[in-house]
């Protein structure tokens, strides 16, 4: 369970690149903040609060439409961040924010944060690093719904989010992950049955998903593989 500060920074791919005087000063600052399941963070146009690190749980980043339908705009398991951009900036979140589980969070304060980046030009430095891997991370989801079809899609996903042992665990709503990877929820269901029966996944007692083939998985992400 990853309970401080100095964990959850360690383990989000977003401050690998920070070295020493550099990560003691946001571990300084930072401070844990657990949300419930269904609990929103922060809505959009809200002040931003700082960067979140996720310790443990899950957050849906969204956008709702003038006509009320909700997009999944990001999906942010252990390891990930949100409200950098915004807090990077200064300016407001773009977005709502709510914990899909109960949820844990190392956040640091947007005021300090922005203070740290005046003062430390080798933070701002080390901090492109995780830049750069966001914004790869962007190209990826602008691609995933301009050139993969469901299966694809799906299938990236799947390998993205599997740990070691090809385990995954979906949100406990797939309506969430659906609106994520653009596709309807009648869709997504019928893509991870396909996938099923393929053998390339199956269920385990838990709920969970594994990922028997990651070979096959990769060919169908990349569309040189047909689901068998």
């Amino acid at each position: 369970m990853q309970n401080d500060p100095a964990t959850i920074l360690a383990a989000s791919r977003f401050f690998t690149g920070v070295r020493q005087p550099s990560l003691s000063r946001l571990l300084e600052m930072a401070v844990v903040r657990e949300f419930q399941r269904g609990q929103t963070i922060f809505r959009e146009g809200d002040t931003c609060p700082g960067v979140f690190v996720v310790g443990e749980g899950l957050v849906r980043i969204f956008r709702i439409a003038p006509n009320g339908k909700e997009h999944v705009l990001h999906l942010v398991p252990p390891g990930g961040t949100f409200a950098e951009v915004a807090a990077i900036g200064g300016f407001c979140c773009p977005a709502f924010a709510e914990a899909l589980e109960n949820t844990r969070c190392a956040l640091l304060p947007a005021d300090p944060f922005a203070r740290a980046l005046r003062d430390d030009h080798q933070l701002c430095l080390q901090l492109l690093t995780g830049m750069a891997m966001w914004v790869k991370h962007l190209v990826g989801l602008v691609e995933d719904i301009t050139l993969r079809d469901a299966a694809g899609r799906v299938a990236r996903y799947l390998l993205g989010v599997a740990d070691a042992s090809g385990r995954v665990t979906l949100p406990s709503l797939k309506k969430h992950l659906a609106s994520h990877l653009n596709l309807t929820s009648e869709t997504l269901s019928r893509t991870l049955r396909r996938l099923g029966e393929g053998g390339l996944i199956e269920e385990d007692a838990d709920g969970a998903l594994l990922v028997l083939d990651r070979r096959a998985m990769s060919d169908v992400a990349e569309g040189i593989g047909p689901i068998v």
